[in-house]
């Protein structure tokens, strides 16, 4: 993941000010990991106005989610423990965050089928970073990450979630999820599989 863009360049404008204060990236990490559970816990409550409020919380969650990469980069504060805190709240953020979109939509045209298409595209996103902290643990920090291109990351396609919210679109967003999450899934374990193994050098 690159530290270059979009959203780590205004989270950097707001983490700036707390360099030199007691404030650290796992304290961010937490805000990050409340904020997401909160935007978990709007969608589940279906359609309305309170999806939009969703969707600014689960944005502010995700700028969050950068900043306290970027306090730890900037101020010199990383650590390994803080790193995989920082990765398992995002699996959970992410997760959480299709899953309850499922629940909030069982009473729309699909049924009730929205909760296992939730599950199973939050269960997928759950196994792309499970698979993400399984090639760091053996090959050593930032191993598994995607290239960034035209200032944007892998993980900047959550930015669909407030957008879909935005636009009252989280049905579409949600049958989306459950085909391309596992695909995607598919796609990382088959792309680095080879990294899955300890090294033999």
């Amino acid at each position: 993941m690159s530290h270059n863009t979009w959203i780590h360049r205004v989270a950097r404008v707001g983490i700036r000010p707390l360099l030199n204060t007691r404030v650290t990236p796992n304290q961010l990490t937490t805000v990050r990991l409340a904020t997401g559970i909160g935007a978990a816990v709007l969608f589940g409550l279906g359609p309305g106005p309170h999806a939009y409020w969703a969707g600014a919380l689960f944005l502010l969650s995700m700028v969050l989610d950068r900043a306290d990469g970027e306090l730890a980069r900037i101020g010199g504060k990383s650590t390994p423990w803080g790193h995989n805190y920082d990765l398992v709240s995002d699996a959970l953020c992410n997760a959480l965050v299709f899953v309850a979109i499922g629940v909030g939509l069982r009473h729309g045209a699909l049924g009730a089928a929205t909760i296992p298409m939730g599950v199973m595209a939050g269960a997928a996103i759950a196994c792309i970073l499970w698979l993400m902290l399984r090639i760091e643990g053996l090959h050593g920090h930032r191993s598994a990450h995607f290239k960034s291109a035209a200032g944007f990351d892998a993980d900047d396609a959550m930015l669909i979630v407030p957008v879909s919210a935005f636009l009252g679109l989280t049905e579409p967003l949600l049958v989306a999820a459950f085909v391309g999450a596992p695909l995607f899934a598919m796609y990382t374990y088959f792309s680095r599989r080879e990294h899955l193994s300890p090294s033999t050098d």
